[in-house]
């Protein structure tokens, strides 16, 4: 596949609101076609490593818009509401109108903001989201997901907002840090295993091949966890069946996050929570050793975590339990039958999560 070609990739949405997710090179220049004509101002929300990037896109848009920039913490200290109350601050002084657009640029925390404060400007504004990570390309910034965190927990407040455009410009990844890149492979991983295998194999092949950005086998990976999410999303916009097997690997890889304080990277929490969900599919007798085993592999060729300490099992335990509130008071897990087969666990036995856990504690 060429490299400079774009392809795109469209994401069904409620009544009109389908949207494309573009993936090439040399796309910020087209920032403008997705912002239009109607808006007379455009926000950029981005965190302080993306300052100069950020002031460079100011200055191509300026000739067309009234442009101005939040800088916002980086990570998942962008996801406050005092981040989102300081967004609407700036939108409110600029008297931001409903044909206005804000554009989230940077990782997966930044546009999950980026996407809530557009979400909650005069009930909704439209959003262009520029994903600047492996994490934000592949899952964040698709789907119209958006939230902040509070002190009980992650994305426990948060809207359904689909963005008006999503630009994965892949050069933004040559200058990211490896271990970035990496971590934002646990989502790519978890595409493979929940829809497109060839992305295992692709991996299992290379894994220095497949996690360069430059290279036709990282964009093939990438194109194919967009296409699976898009796919996912356009049946079910608002996680009312089918959407929820991308919770694969998330119901204990958001708990290890809130242990962790959000000092660990989304990916790696994710990436335990994948070996944790094999182990579960293995013990209750739905998956095969094979495929169990190929979880750890896979990872372990990212090195990803896939073990956390023996000692904090109550301590998760009790957070995923106060996520179960939303399904009427019974815990749920994405599992696999088989390869490419996820399901829904209900409520299992709290000895067989305990048991499962054991195999990956260290």
């Amino acid at each position: 596949m060429s490299e400079t070609g774009a392809t795109t990739i469209r994401v069904g949405g409620e009544g009109d609101a389908g949207y494309d997710v573009v993936i090439g090179r040399d796309l910020l220049a087209g920032v403008g076609d997705a912002i239009g004509s109607a808006a007379a101002k455009v926000l950029i929300v981005h965190p302080p490593t993306l300052g100069a990037r950020a002031a460079a896109l100011r200055e191509s848009l300026a000739g067309r818009y009234e442009v101005l920039l939040a800088e916002v913490p980086d990570a998942e200290q962008a996801k406050r509401v005092e981040v989102a109350a300081f967004c609407w601050q700036i939108l409110g002084q600029a008297d931001f109108t409903r044909t206005d657009v804000i554009v989230g640029f940077g990782g997966g925390a930044i546009t999950d903001l980026a996407g809530f404060v557009a979400a909650t400007w005069l009930r909704g504004v439209r959003i262009v989201q520029l994903p600047t990570t492996v994490l934000g390309m592949v899952d964040a910034a698709i789907g119209g997901k958006t939230g902040i965190n509070t002190n009980e927990g992650k994305n426990l407040v948060g809207v359904f907002h689909a963005p008006a455009a999503v630009l994965c410009d892949l050069e933004l990844l040559d200058t990211l840090p490896r271990n970035e890149i990496l971590a934002g492979f646990a989502e790519v991983v978890k595409a493979g295993f929940i829809r497109y295998p060839e992305i295992l194999d692709v991996i299992e092949a290379d894994p220095d091949a497949a996690t360069d950005p430059t290279t036709p086998e990282f964009r093939r990976v990438v194109e194919l966890a967009i296409r699976m999410k898009a796919e996912v999303v356009s049946e079910d916009f608002r996680e009312a069946g089918l959407r929820e097997i991308l919770n694969y690997g998330h119901t204990l890889g958001h708990a290890v996050e809130h242990a962790e304080r959000y000092q660990w990277r989304h990916g790696a929490a994710v990436a335990v929570g994948l070996a944790f969900a094999a182990e579960l599919g293995r013990l209750s007798g739905r998956l095969s050793d094979e495929v169990a085993d190929r979880h750890k592999r896979v990872l372990d060729l990212l090195s990803l975590p896939t073990s956390y300490p023996a000692g904090r099992w109550n301590t998760l335990l009790a957070t995923m339990q106060r996520d179960k509130k939303a399904r009427a008071g019974q815990l749920r897990f994405i599992v696999l039958d088989d390869l490419a087969k996820p399901t829904v666990m209900l409520a299992p036995d709290q000895s067989l999560l305990f048991a499962a856990y054991q195999e990956i504690a260290s």
